[in-house]
């Protein structure tokens, strides 16, 4: 089976990551989202293991103590955090965990898990950045001001990426989303690769043991 990898997709407010996100699921069905966990009150319709796992505060802290989660943080007065054991179930079925978090979150992630990709997200202008904002007719001025500010400051650590993708056009965004996919999962070290070599050549045509070592 295929490797699985877990893919950090980070950018600004408004840059339109889920956006972007929903149109790649869209064309990558073994694309998932990763489910996060929180200490915050469970909205009407939203569900269990679908939209949130919803932990009281003490079980959250508990399991921040037993190192159960990639990252995690307090907003608002409230924690988030994504669970290692989902991850890394999602992961051994060969799926594309998909995680949509900050710079914070991300760092948090990579010193965690190296071999994490990175990708970021950023608007075309800054113009356009504050007319997204300003369209979804949610946050007053001086919130908008706030955004447009730490927007400036997160579009500095787009350098600690190992990707970056604007987002002009969403189906270009995605497009471009999904090839950086494909050829992650093209990678070598993803692959079965000598039992694809074995399914090609056949028995007699495969590398001794000792070649297999020295390939890696």
């Amino acid at each position: 089976m295929q490797q699985g990898f877990l893919l950090i997709l980070s950018g600004p407010s408004g840059a339109g990551k889920n956006t972007v996100l929903d149109a790649v699921r869209r064309r990558c069905p073994d694309v998932v989202y990763s489910i996060s966990a929180t200490t915050r009150p469970r909205r009407p319709m939203e569900e269990e293991g679908r939209n949130y796992f919803f932990l009281t505060r003490e079980e959250f802290e508990r399991r921040i103590t037993a190192g159960e989660f990639l990252e995690w943080a307090e907003f608002c007065g409230n924690y988030y955090g994504t669970p290692i054991g989902f991850i890394c179930e999602s992961l051994a079925r060969g799926e594309v965990v998909v995680m949509d978090i900050d710079i914070q979150g991300a760092r948090q992630v990579r010193d965690k898990m190296p071999e994490a990709i990175l990708v970021f997200l950023l608007p075309p202008t800054m113009a356009e950045l504050e007319k997204r904002l300003r369209g979804r007719s949610s946050d007053s001025d001086a919130a908008i001001k706030r955004r447009l500010e730490t927007a400036l400051d997160e579009l500095k650590a787009g350098i600690e990426y190992d990707y970056v993708v604007c987002n002009d056009k969403v189906e270009r965004a995605a497009a471009k989303l999904e090839a950086i996919i494909t050829a992650e999962r093209c990678r070598v070290r993803r692959s079965e690769y000598f039992q694809v070599v074995k399914d090609i050549v056949g028995e007699q045509g495969v590398m001794r043991q000792d070649d297999e070592s020295a390939a890696h």
